[in-house]
């Protein structure tokens, strides 16, 4: 695809869909996790199976806060694909959601330093990509400034003030292997990323919309259509 310097120059995450097969039960699951309010929600019922090439991820400052996000979304009805423990680089755990989604929360307190909140330092979109190099440049193309970058391995670029959410990209295999999952997977997946620009799509197959043209989610009128 060839980009232009006045479209390149305005793009940016703006906003994440997630395209789910009830959106009412998504919506009453993300409430009780604590993103409802940093993720759209739309019906769709695309084909997907296997690993979606994606993870959602939040940071936090404390490992009792790492528990209690874990704790909610299996209350909720997810699916424990990593229980929260210790690393080299800090604690934390990987679950599903009903929907599919796979998210990851973590944070890099050594130690356990007070009682949990519910506050989100950050959320970040991992993409699981073939060739890290050139996913980078091509969004380097589209208008995006690359924040911190390991070679082939992981590239992360700067959000916006109003981005709800950090977008990176990672060696789709390496991904997999972190989140305790299979690499394989066939189909859509079931993930739109709002742009600041024209729509258009990745090399690894990630859809943008224009953002205007996403409604927030409303559940109960997803589900009737």
């Amino acid at each position: 695809m060839t980009t232009t310097a006045s479209t390149a120059s305005t793009t940016s995450l703006a906003s994440v869909t997630l395209e789910v097969a009830d959106p009412g039960a998504a919506h009453r699951f993300y409430t009780a996790f604590g993103v409802d309010t940093r993720i759209r929600l739309r019906a769709s019922e695309e084909h997907s199976t296997g690993f979606r090439g994606f993870t959602l991820a939040l940071t936090v400052s404390r490992q009792a806060t790492v528990d209690s996000f874990l704790g909610a979304a299996v209350g909720a009805g997810a699916t424990v694909l990593k229980p929260a423990e210790k690393s080299l680089w800090g604690y934390g755990g990987v679950v599903r959601a009903p929907d599919g989604t796979i998210w990851k929360v973590a944070t890099p307190a050594k130690k356990d330093t007070g009682p949990a909140t519910r506050e989100i330092d950050e959320m970040v979109l991992l993409l699981g990509v073939e060739d890290v190099k050139a996913s980078k440049q091509f969004y380097v193309g589209r208008g995006l400034t690359v924040a911190k970058s390991f070679g082939g391995k992981y590239a992360e670029f700067a959000s916006g003030e109003d981005s709800p959410v950090k977008l990176a990209l990672y060696k789709r295999r390496g991904l997999a292997k972190d989140l305790g999952v299979p690499a394989e997977g066939i189909g859509s997946h079931r993930i739109v990323l709002g742009s600041t620009a024209d729509p258009f799509t990745d090399p690894d197959g990630f859809a943008w919309e224009a953002a205007a043209s996403l409604a927030p989610a409303s559940p109960t009128a997803s589900a009737r259509s």
